[in-house]
């Protein structure tokens, strides 16, 4: 029989994808991104012995992750993003170089759909980031706390609300 601290290790190196995408959805900075993985691993390291084996373990990591990336967004909505300039520089669409190539359109598409994005609550961000790994209402429902219902009924509003986003010729 495995020891706990080998199950957790194995489960985590499985689904270990979980918490790069969750920090990667709320933290555009490298250090801060590395920063909440690790507390997200922590994280679930505390919560593990609640674990219930029966149920799947990708859907109570997502649980845990979204909670500890949701908590810390919230304790740093006070304080200014620490973000040097040259950081910003690659990313930010004003810098970008108009080449005129495909590439570069594509660029401009991105860097408006993360921006649209960073704009959206931290509880969106969790059902953007769930329904876009084709998760089922039933368990976007089950990691969010809400009924599948209010997940249908937000998801759409989401959708529309990106969709306005990025069709104003005013949002940069």
């Amino acid at each position: 029989m495995d020891s706990p601290q080998t199950r957790f290790a194995a489960l985590l190196d499985q689904h270990r994808g979980i918490v790069f995408k969750v920090a990667a959805t709320y933290c555009r900075h490298p250090d801060d991104r590395q920063d909440l993985a690790q507390e997200i691993a922590a994280q679930l390291w505390r919560a593990f012995p609640g674990y219930d084996a029966a149920r799947p373990f990708s859907t109570w990591m997502y649980r845990i992750a979204l909670n500890v990336a949701i908590s810390q967004v919230r304790s740093n909505s006070g304080r200014a993003p620490a973000v040097p300039l040259e950081d910003h520089q690659d990313t930010h669409p004003g810098f970008a170089v108009d080449d005129g190539s495909a590439q570069h359109e594509t660029d401009q598409q991105l860097r408006a759909l993360y921006a649209v994005i960073d704009r959206q609550s931290p509880i969106d961000r969790a059902l953007l980031l769930l329904w876009l790994e084709d998760r089922s209402q039933r368990e976007i429902a089950e990691v969010i706390g809400i009924s599948e219902s209010n997940v249908a009924t937000k998801l759409n509003r989401l959708k529309q609300r990106i969709r306005q986003q990025l069709a104003d010729p005013a949002f940069d």
